[in-house]
């Protein structure tokens, strides 16, 4: 099956390798053309436009987009959507959120463009293991595109989720799930680390352990044991930890549907905290206890009060 894939980062450029070792036709475009050129080299069939992209592939076409959220994705289906023709297919595998995916269904359905959500989960580590994959959209599009879903995914590797935005939606809250498993990792790592018994734990022969069978195991828990092996405390990394996205659009959702979710919203206020040096908030803190409490404080808020 011919298939043409524009964006060619990380998850992108091992999708579109996945895809050719699958045995399929890639038509590849990427901004940076040197990553075109890349996977030419590897096999791909190189557009050097998104003009150029949409000639290489055959009617009824599949257009598969892996390119960051927003701007960016919008920006590319401007410009290639009037370059398609009714049935064609439009997947949008970035991680976009769901309520973009239900505005720009409506917009393309009068052009007869069938187009997909599709959250794809895998990371770096796709190439090898496959990517986890959920789409939304018309049922007609997802059951064309199966022989590609069935080369990209494990096995039982991908779902039909709904309507449009389901696909984005269950991604959504899958990564908000990850905020919270990785919040509790390394909240437990920390006690760890802070315990009197922290010189002697090996966290990377520790996270092996728990993986033998333990009620913790996980795929997460193996890539703990990697990072610790290489850097036993994570000296060498800074404490600042960014988010996607996914995580503010599951605490906005559990705030609009009233569904309690303070693991999964904490675990995002954690990540907002990492960023912060010497935060206003935990001087106010420090220097109440000194107001009320004559508690010891420390740098410049030392002589407040005295």
């Amino acid at each position: 099956m011919r298939i043409g894939l524009a964006g060619l980062g990380r998850m992108g450029m091992n999708m579109a390798r996945r895809l050719l070792l699958g045995g399929h036709e890639v038509v590849v475009y990427n901004r940076t053309l040197s990553k075109v050129e890349d996977m030419a080299a590897e096999g791909a069939l190189p557009a050097r436009s998104l003009a150029e992209f949409a000639a290489m592939l055959p009617a009824p076409r599949v257009a598969w987009l892996m390119l960051p959220a927003g701007k960016v994705t919008q920006e590319h289906i401007d410009e290639l959507a009037p370059l398609l023709s009714s049935g064609d297919i439009l997947v949008d595998g970035g991680n976009s959120r769901f309520t973009d995916d239900i505005a720009r269904s409506e917009a393309l359905a009068p052009k007869g463009l069938l187009y997909l959500d599709a959250g794809v989960s895998g990371g770096i580590w796709g190439l090898k293991v496959g990517y986890c994959t959920m789409v939304g959209g018309p049922r007609e599009a997802f059951e064309r595109i199966r022989p590609l879903l069935d080369t990209l995914a494990p096995p039982e590797g991908y779902i039909y989720c709904g309507p449009s935005g389901s696909g984005h939606y269950v991604k959504m809250i899958h990564n908000a799930v990850e905020y919270g498993m990785m919040q509790a990792y390394a909240e437990g790592f920390a006690l760890l680390d802070g315990s009197r018994y922290s010189s002697h734990l090996d966290f990377a022969k520790l996270s092996h352990l728990w993986n033998q069978g333990s009620v913790i195991r996980s795929w997460l828990l193996e890539l703990c044991e990697d990072m610790f092996a290489r850097d036993g405390r994570l000296e060498k990394l800074a404490a600042y930890v960014e988010d996607s996205g996914e995580g503010r659009w599951s605490v906005q959702e559990a705030v609009d549907n009233a569904v309690p979710a303070p693991v999964l919203t904490l675990s995002l206020m954690e990540r907002f905290r990492s960023r912060q040096d010497n935060s206003f908030s935990d001087r106010v803190l420090a220097a109440l206890r000194h107001e009320f409490g004559g508690h010891a404080v420390t740098g410049a808020a030392a002589g407040k009060g005295e």
